[in-house]
C-alpha cells in the first residue's frame, strides 16, 4: 500500500520574499471565501463547482491556474468534512496554501525548494537538520503545503510517497498493552515505565495551575505575561509527548521488525468517553486524559508500514481479568483477579504485572486471529472473535452472538 510522509521545513526568507508569501497567502484565503460563499453550500462536488467559479476566481484574485484550483479543492473537502460531522464550513484564514508538482519543486544539489506566488517564481533555502536530509535524499516530492506559523516563521509541509513491502508472513505476535502506569508493556517483558513521565506531567500541572491563578490577579502587564507562559508551557508539553511518543514506538516496531513479529494491540476507540462518565477525581480525570495514546497508537501504525510490520487491533474485552497461564477469569461478576499493577489468579496461583499478563493476552488473541489454527484460547471465548483484513492491520471485533 501507499504510504505518505510528511516532512516539515524551515524555509529561509527575505523581507522581500515574506511579502510575496503573505500576498499569495492572503490572496488564496480571499479565494476560498469567495468560493465558499458564492457557491450553493450543498454542493461539495469539485469538478461541479470548478466548472461554475473557475475562471471568477483567476480574474479577481490574480491567482495561478493550479493555485485557484488548489482553492476550489480546498472548499469542497472542507465542505465534505463538515459535511460528515453535521457542520458548516464558515471561513478560511490566511496561514497555508497547497502545491503541487507544476507549482512546486525540489532541488538536492543546493537543497531548495521553488514555489509559484502571487509575485512570481521564488526560490527558498531550506533550514533543515540531518533528519530531514536524509529523508529528502533522492526523493522527488509532488506536493506541498506552504504554512506560516504564529510566530512568523515559514514552513513547508513536504509530502513524500513511498510504497512499502508487504510484511513477510509470520507465526509471532508480539502483544503491546498501553497504560498509564507503564505507557506501553509488550509480551515479551519489554517495559516503558510511566514513573518518571507521571512526575514530569505533575511538575507540568502545577505550573500551570499557578499561573491561571496568577494570570487573573495582578496588574494587566503580569497577567499578559502569564498567558504567554501558559502557551509556552502549553507546546513544551506537546515536544515533550511527542518526544516519548516517538521514542516507544520506534522500540516496539523496531524489535517487531528484527524478530519478525506481529504487533497486537487493543481497540480502544472511545475509551476515552466511556471512561469519562465513571465518577472520578479530578487527578484521575487528568492523569487519564493528558496523556496522548492517539498519537502513540498513530505512530505504531506509520512506523509498522514504513518498516513492513504487521499490525493487529484485537477487542480488548477480558485481556485485563483474564490469567494468560490458564485462560480463567474471576468466576463472581464484578469482581478480578487484578488489583492495581498486580495480578493473582486464584486458578492456577499465577502472580505477576497485571500489564504483563494483559500484554499476553493480547498477544493470544492477535495469535488467535493471525492464525487461527493456532489459538490457545477457550472454545467459548475464541467463538466471540472474528477478524477484519485491510492492509498491515487486521481490526478484531466481538461478534453480537
Amino acid at each position: 500500500m501507499k504510504q505518505v510522509l510528511t516532512v516539515s521545513c524551515k524555509l529561509q526568507v527575505t523581507p522581500e520574499q515574506s511579502i510575496k508569501i503573505d500576498a499569495t497567502l492572503q490572496a488564496f484565503a480571499s479565494a476560498c471565501e469567495y468560493v465558499n460563499q458564492t457557491v450553493s453550500p450543498t454542493l461539495t462536488n469539485e469538478l461541479a463547482m470548478q466548472s461554475l467559479i473557475y475562471h471568477d476566481v483567476r480574474d479577481m484574485f490574480g491567482l495561478l491556474a493550479q493555485l485557484a484550483i488548489h482553492a476550489i479543492r480546498r472548499v469542497s473537502g472542507n465542505r465534505k468534512t463538515a459535511k460528515k460531522d453535521g457542520k458548516s464550513v464558515n471561513k478560511f484564514i490566511p496561514t497555508s496554501v497547497t502545491y503541487d508538482a507544476r507549482i512546486f519543486s525540489f532541488r538536492e544539489k543546493d537543497w531548495t525548494v521553488s514555489l509559484a506566488t502571487t509575485g512570481g517564481r521564488e526560490r527558498f533555502a531550506l533550514a533543515i537538520g540531518n533528519y530531514q536530509l536524509g529523508l529528502l535524499k533522492g526523493q522527488k516530492p509532488k506536493t506541498a503545503t506552504l504554512c506560516k506559523r504564529k510566530n512568523g516563521s515559514y514552513y513547508l509541509n513536504v509530502q513524500l510517497e513511498s510504497q512499502p513491502a508487504e510484511p513477510p508472513p509470520s507465526n509471532q505476535v508480539l502483544g503491546c498493552d498501553l497504560g498509564r502506569s507503564d505507557i506501553a508493556v509488550t509480551s515479551d517483558e519489554d517495559t516503558f515505565s510511566g514513573k518518571q513521565i507521571t512526575q514530569v506531567r505533575n511538575h507540568y500541572a502545577k505550573l500551570r495551575e499557578n499561573l491561571q491563578r496568577k494570570a487573573t490577579k495582578g496588574t494587566r502587564s503580569s497577567r499578559r505575561r502569564c498567558r504567554e507562559l501558559l502557551k509556552r508551557l502549553s507546546g513544551k508539553e506537546k515536544r515533550f509527548q511527542t518526544l516519548v511518543n516517538h521514542t516507544i514506538s520506534h522500540r516496539i516496531v523496531t524489535k517487531a521488525q528484527n524478530k519478525n513479529q506481529v504487533i497486537a494491540l487493543e481497540d480502544l476507540t472511545g475509551i476515552r468517553e466511556r471512561t469519562n462518565q465513571q465518577p472520578r477525581s479530578k487527578k484521575e480525570r487528568r492523569l487519564s486524559n493528558s496523556w496522548a495514546f492517539f498519537q502513540l497508537r498513530q505512530f505504531l501504525i506509520y512506523k509498522a508500514i514504513k518498516h513492513s510490520v504487521k499490525i493487529l487491533f484485537v477487542e480488548p474485552r477480558y485481556t485485563s481479568q483474564m490469567c494468560h497461564k490458564c485462560n480463567h477469569i474471576h468466576p463472581v461478576k464484578g469482581e478480578s483477579y487484578r488489583n492495581g499493577k498486580k495480578f493473582a489468579c486464584g486458578h492456577c496461583g499465577w502472580k505477576g504485572d497485571a500489564d504483563l499478563n494483559g500484554s499476553k493476552n493480547i498477544a493470544t488473541i492477535g495469535a488467535s486471529v493471525n492464525k487461527p489454527e493456532g489459538s490457545r484460547l477457550f472454545c467459548n471465548l475464541q467463538d466471540h472473535f472474528r477478524a477484519i483484513e485491510s492492509p498491515h492491520c487486521t481490526f478484531t471485533q466481538v461478534s453480537d452472538g
